[in-house]
């Protein structure tokens, strides 16, 4: 096998012969898009326009027998491999230069058995499938925060979102896994089959070879839930974080609140308290009134919704394809006094309207699982602490980028070395990658040296086999 193990000593290749990839093609069910396609410059394009890269061969899966091949492919012609899901990355991992993405954009089904509280969703799959096919049977697992993130990627790293306090992260609810391995072997893992890769699986992103599908255990959720964002004047962003960090202190592990400076659709600067409520209407509201009655807020869109509607209020900006975005994240178990105000200040700089500084509180059932029983490590009530630029126009970009530089700089000494692994950005450095994982990275890199120990499948958050 060819020696990969260090990533910055592979070069990827920029063109592929064109008589293999014919007889490649041949064999797919699925499809090849190359640089002569007419479908190229829309299929290589991800969620974050920011990231412009060009493969030399995007594969279009249409099953397993097309990955097997399309991974068999990448290691005969030295290609670099992305693996695309959602396309959802912030880092871009779900494309890359002058190498293969194996796109699973076509494998998006969703399969729901009732009667065992199971779903199924395939590699391409986005949880707004997942939400839509649960809730027809009142059911739901944890799916992120915006509705077109990919079941898979978010999974694998973890998965926050809307009812992590009840059911934990998305990796929890996590029952078996379908995987294509770096040697292009198709192996099944759960807690019975594969162990070693089912708990990297959970936690570990995609370092372990190419999720196909994934099984997990719905919960009874809806059909109405409670939910929506209290919006105050920016002025007023010291005491109402103040506020919120309080407020979060005793928080029933069925209420969410998550918190934020944005601006409203007409650019109004604001600062947001954003409310979730997994339980019966009439107890939630009981349970959130004090965050609804705190101060004088501008608006108040808290109210009974769907699940999945829940699960989409952030869509517009955040959910948004192709909009310009870099971002800077990490974990802080307390909100001092010197983190608010220095989100208060970096919120007052923004610049640009689709920008934010949010915060996802972490707690009940994500916070109560031992650190070593999943590849997830970060099991301790915290905050995620986000600083987020968003823009339009390309020739904007410096001055974005230096927004969220400058603010970043003025919040990372103030909170923890270690970020979620799915708002890991692509300039971090290695160093934060492994304080992330944290004292699981050393039990990864044995999992990686197992599955993957040339290191076929490095665009992620990397773990070097060991």
């Amino acid at each position: 096998m060819t020696d990969l193990a260090a990533p910055s000593l592979v070069q990827a290749s920029t063109s592929v012969d064109v008589g293999a990839l014919a007889a490649f093609e041949e064999k797919l069910k699925g499809c090849v898009i190359t640089p002569a396609g007419a479908d190229y410059e829309r299929a290589r394009h991800v969620w974050n326009g920011h990231i412009d890269r060009r493969p030399a061969v995007i594969v279009r899966c249409r099953g397993v027998a097309d990955v097997i091949d399309a991974v068999k492919f990448a290691r005969e012609h030295a290609l670099l491999v992305a693996v695309r899901g959602g396309a959802h990355n912030v880092a871009g991992h779900g494309t890359c230069d002058g190498g293969m993405v194996i796109d699973l954009s076509g494998m998006g089904g969703v399969d729901v058995d009732p009667a065992a509280r199971t779903a199924r969703a395939y590699g391409g799959a986005l949880w707004r499938d997942l939400d839509r096919e649960a809730q027809a049977f009142g059911l739901a697992t944890t799916g992120g925060t915006v509705s077109n993130t990919g079941v898979v990627g978010l999974t694998l790293g973890g998965g926050l979102g809307w009812l992590m306090g009840t059911h934990g992260l998305s990796a929890d609810s996590l029952l078996s896994a379908s995987v294509v391995t770096a040697a292009g072997q198709a192996v099944r893992a759960s807690a019975t089959e594969n162990a070693d890769l089912f708990w990297g699986l959970r936690g570990g992103g995609g370092n372990f070879g190419v999720v196909t599908s994934m099984d997990f255990q719905l919960h009874p959720v809806g059909p109405l839930v409670l939910g929506g964002p209290v919006f105050h004047p920016l002025a007023a962003a010291r005491e109402v974080l103040r506020f919120y960090r309080e407020f979060c202190a005793d928080l029933p592990d069925e209420a969410e609140a998550f918190a934020g400076c944005l601006a409203l659709p007409d650019g109004t600067p604001v600062v947001a308290l954003i409310l979730g409520y997994n339980g019966p209407l009439a107890t939630g509201e009981k349970v959130l009134a004090p965050a609804r009655a705190f101060g004088t807020p501008l608006v108040d869109m808290v109210g009974p919704l769907p699940y999945a509607a829940r699960n989409a209020m952030l869509d517009v900006p955040f959910g948004i394809h192709g909009l310009h975005r870099y971002w800077k994240s990490g974990v802080t178990n307390t909100l001092s006094d010197a983190l608010i105000d220095a989100v208060a200040v970096g919120a007052e700089g923004m610049t640009s309207p689709l920008s934010a500084l949010l915060f996802f509180r972490v707690h009940g059932a994500a916070a109560r699982v031992p650190s070593g029983d999943t590849a997830f490590s970060l099991r301790q009530d915290q905050w995620d602490v986000n600083v987020v630029s968003q823009w339009s126009q390309p020739a904007e970009c410096s001055r974005h980028i230096e927004w969220t530089r400058r603010t970043w700089g003025d919040v990372e000494p103030l909170i923890s070395g270690a970020t979620y692994v799915n708002h890991l950005a692509a300039d971090d450095t290695p160093e934060r990658v492994r304080a992330s994982f944290g004292t699981n990275y050393l039990r990864l890199a044995g999992v990686k040296r197992t599955w993957d120990a040339d290191n076929l499948f490095r665009l992620n958050p990397n773990i070097l086999p060991a």
